[in-house]
């Protein structure tokens, strides 16, 4: 068989555009996966590609985690042919004499994570998971299920997952300790931030965990939980305080900010606008709500998203392992289907009933002071300049987390060798060597601020040398400050936007002096120095193979230089859309560069919040 990209994925050929197609889609990513349940059916080991916990949890992750797809979709009155697989899976998997028992369980365990499933599937449909059961498999697995709550959780979003299950555990009528599910569900409030945000446990990172676990899980307990009326109310609330935030992490075409850990999780980006619908929040009119819905899916549905037999990949735009992270295993690609909530809706629902309406126009800037962003519509995308993130415990953590500018459009890439300074892509980034192989970049900040419509940092690559940076939004271009204290020489290199590269060489190149240019097929992509000392060199950069999210081939344009000790200001002018004749003027309207001591008394004692 022929890998061909437009058929490597399930969803493609589907409308995507009514009710039925969506639920089509669900079947259309589990039957896939039916050649790959073991005899007994509690496994689904999709690969040799392995996580940091054990085989059997990561068979259970490959069985549950398709229950976020297939439970609202019966839920909601379509037919699921498969019960009596599940079913059976549940009884052998949790049953200590079985050889596909899927283990203990211990704190902090993988196993805690996909038995949330498993109580979100009892806690919706017990007619088909539960009630058929003999009484001592229902013994077998509420025992299991006891268990697995009884021990701690990681401190983060992974408390919800106490509470799903325990969501289970009351609809099938089985008796626990309620104690540590409030205590969780207090502890959570430590998370907040405000308007709606949070932090995913007591870390400066804020990401898509908020829109797709804390407030996905929420929302669910505010419809289950129905004796829970003030918690409740309470998460309808910051649920609707989110949405007009949270909506500029979406591009016109449907793509998410490509921003983050867990990229592989995919279209579970977009399972907040359907969590709105399920929880009946109408944060914004319907209409819009489905649009940010629907048009999530479908840029999804034309992505090489899959295997040649249709089971979904780990990556993101197309099978990649190096953007992963150590708890992706093969099954991990199927939280995705979080993305279908809203099928447990019937279709006269105003939600399903509304037209979609395209996402509204935003010409002036969106300061996100919360997550210390700032976000820029411009022509197909969405730009998003930050600095109030960090993440230094995970491969890729620095692209993920600390990069100047994300884009809906133009994906970020991570580097593949931190020995290469030469062949470092550094979008999104300033990158310091002072040996000209290794390299240093953002990682962890010192300070980070937010004024207006504004962003500061300061951070430290080395721990003598100091950079204070500012980024400035010049719709569709955005100003990149940098003042660099150093006592030795160092060599930088800092880049744009990555955009797709042709084959045969189709695309061209323009680098010299303080700019680099590149005009892709459909994109064009540019760098401008305004450094006021010496001008750095405009390159035209072909980053490894294999690096970006989106595309497996991007090039990218950088300004490379040196600078000597001392204190140095560098500054660039960056931009990248769509290659349209309109968009091609914009290389003459290149902003100026503000003075950077006014610049730096503004932020510094003008500063709305300290992230």
């Amino acid at each position: 068989m022929i890998y061909d990209p437009a058929t490597a994925n399930p969803l493609n050929g589907n409308a995507l555009v009514t009710r039925d197609d969506v639920a089509k889609a669900v079947l259309d990513l589990f039957k896939p996966l039916m050649p790959y349940f073991s005899d007994g059916r509690a496994r689904v080991r999709l690969s040799a590609t392995g996580a940091h916990f054990d085989r059997a949890a990561a068979d259970l992750e490959g069985f549950a985690r398709p229950l976020w797809g297939i439970v609202p979709m019966a839920a909601g009155g379509y037919n699921f042919p498969f019960w009596s697989l599940y079913r059976r899976g549940l009884a052998n998997g949790t049953d200590p004499s079985h050889p596909e028992y899927w283990g203990d369980i211990s704190d902090r365990d993988q196993r805690q994570v996909e038995l949330a499933a498993v109580g979100f599937a009892i806690a919706m449909v017990p007619e088909h998971i539960w009630e058929p059961l003999t009484d001592e498999q229902k013994r077998t697995i509420s025992a299991y299920l006891v268990s697995a709550r009884d021990k701690e959780f990681i401190h983060n979003n992974w408390k919800y997952f106490r509470v799903l299950i325990d969501l289970g555990l009351t609809r099938a009528g089985i008796p626990f300790d309620r104690a540590g599910t409030e205590r969780y569900l207090d502890e959570i409030e430590a998370f907040r931030l405000g308007e709606g945000w949070y932090r995913d446990g007591p870390v400066q990172r804020v990401d898509h965990y908020i829109p797709f676990a804390m407030h996905f899980y929420a929302l669910i307990y505010s419809v289950l939980a129905k004796d829970d009326t003030k918690r409740s109310d309470a998460y309808r609330e910051r649920a609707k305080a989110f949405a007009p935030d949270i909506r500029h992490w979406f591009g016109p075409d449907g793509a998410a900010l490509a921003f983050g850990r867990s990229q592989t999780y995919r279209f579970a980006a977009g399972g907040f606008w359907g969590a709105l619908a399920f929880a009946g929040v109408e944060a914004l009119p319907w209409s819009e709500i489905k649009g940010y819905y629907m048009r999530h899916i479908r840029w999804w549905s034309q992505l090489p998203i899959a295997d040649r037999d249709g089971v979904l990949s780990i990556g993101y735009g197309y099978p990649n392992l190096l953007m992963s992270e150590s708890y992706n295993s093969a099954g991990s690609p199927y939280w995705a289907l979080k993305f279908f909530l809203p099928l447990a809706l019937h279709a006269d629902h105003p939600f399903w009933a509304a037209e979609e309406a395209p996402s509204p126009n935003f010409s002036d800037p969106v300061p996100l002071a919360e997550p210390g962003m700032v976000a820029m519509h411009t022509p197909g995308n969405v730009v998003v300049l930050s600095s109030g993130q960090q993440h230094d415990k995970m491969r890729g953590a620095a692209e993920k987390y600390s990069k100047f500018a994300y884009s809906t459009r133009y994906a970020f890439n991570v580097e593949a060798d931190d020995r290469h300074f030469a062949a470092a892509s550094f979008d999104g980034m300033l990158g310091f060597s002072d040996d000209g192989v290794h390299f240093r970049i953002r990682k962890t900040l010192e300070e980070a601020m937010i004024a207006g419509d504004k962003l500061y940092s300061r951070w430290k690559p080395w721990s003598d040398v100091t950079v204070e940076t500012w980024l400035i939004p010049a719709n569709p271009w955005h100003i990149r400050i940098h003042r660099v204290v150093t006592p030795r020489p160092m060599k930088t290199t800092e880049g744009g936007f990555a955009i797709e590269r042709s084959d045969f060489d189709h695309d061209r190149a323009e680098q010299a002096e303080g700019l680099a240019v590149w005009r892709g097929h459909g994109d064009i992509s540019a760098i401008v120095d305004l450094s006021p000392g010496t001008r750095r060199i405009g390159h035209a950069m072909s980053p490894i193979a294999n690096t970006n999210l989106i595309h497996a081939k991007t090039n990218l344009p950088q300004l490379r230089g040196e600078i000597a000790a001392g204190t140095t200001v560098l500054a660039a002018a960056v931009v990248a859309l769509p290659h349209d004749p309109e968009n091609a003027i914009v290389l003459d309207a290149i902003p100026p560069l503000p003075d950077p001591e006014e610049l730096r008394l503004l932020l510094r004692y003008s500063a709305q919040s300290t992230l």
